[in-house]
């Protein structure tokens, strides 16, 4: 599993990344201070530092002259949205920059790319019964394999990394199709409308009315 560890001194923020992150198949630590953080980095392992600017104790960017030479990829997530200040973080070391306030499907996609530039990304993918394998490109339910079109795995497979998210119709189409979306959903919503007779997720995997699809937790879907 992917371990990440959030660094991030506001309590509500940490809880939403962590929540969203887990709900994606990562595992996740969260640490309120600079000092903190430093202790967790010296003792475990993780995939990625998500790290906020200014902080307690020690701040975001002595941090970051300490993380580097372990080799960790760093995303900064920061209020400090000024132009000298994202210039200044990449140059440091930080992987990428994101600013306060940001939407959850932004930061999962960064996270994405930060760890396939690294090749951290795990090749296992699990949402409820449903397991994903991104490297044998087979999914099965229940220990029984789903008999899916390359399409449809792709589809699968981009719900179950964005859990509890609302999918805009285009970035769907365009990501899975890798064409330009020109307000033809016909296709889509035929996948999906497979996808869910094959999966069982007919009650979970959500249409959201002129916007998109979701997929949801059972405890949500309910």
């Amino acid at each position: 599993m992917i371990k990440i560890l959030i660094v991030e001194d506001e309590k509500p923020i940490s809880d939403l990344i962590a929540f969203n992150l887990s709900a994606n198949n990562y595992v996740c630590t969260q640490a309120y201070d600079g000092l903190t953080a430093a202790n967790l980095i010296e003792e475990h392992t993780y995939d990625l530092i998500l790290l906020d600017i200014m902080l307690p104790e020690i701040d975001g960017y002595e941090l970051l002259e300490y993380i580097k030479p372990l080799n960790i990829p760093v995303i900064f997530i920061t209020a400090k949205g000024a132009l000298e200040d994202r210039v200044k973080g990449l140059t440091q070391g930080a992987e990428d920059y994101i600013v306060k306030p940001f939407q959850v499907v932004e930061l999962l996609a960064r996270v994405n790319v930060v760890l396939r530039r690294f090749n951290k990304t795990s090749s296992i993918l699990e949402f409820e019964d449903i397991t994903i394998n991104t490297e044998t490109l087979t999914a099965s339910k229940s220990g029984q394999t789903l008999d899916l079109t390359p399409k449809e795995f792709e589809l699968l497979t981009l719900l179950v990394r964005n859990v509890n998210i609302t999918l805009f119709r285009e970035n769907i189409y365009e990501t899975i199709w890798e064409n330009d979306y020109y307000g033809d959903t016909r296709t889509l919503d035929l996948h999906i409308q497979r996808l869910r007779k094959k999966t069982g997720l007919g009650h979970q995997l959500k249409t959201v009315y002129r916007v998109g699809y979701r997929l949801e937790t059972s405890d949500k879907a309910n």
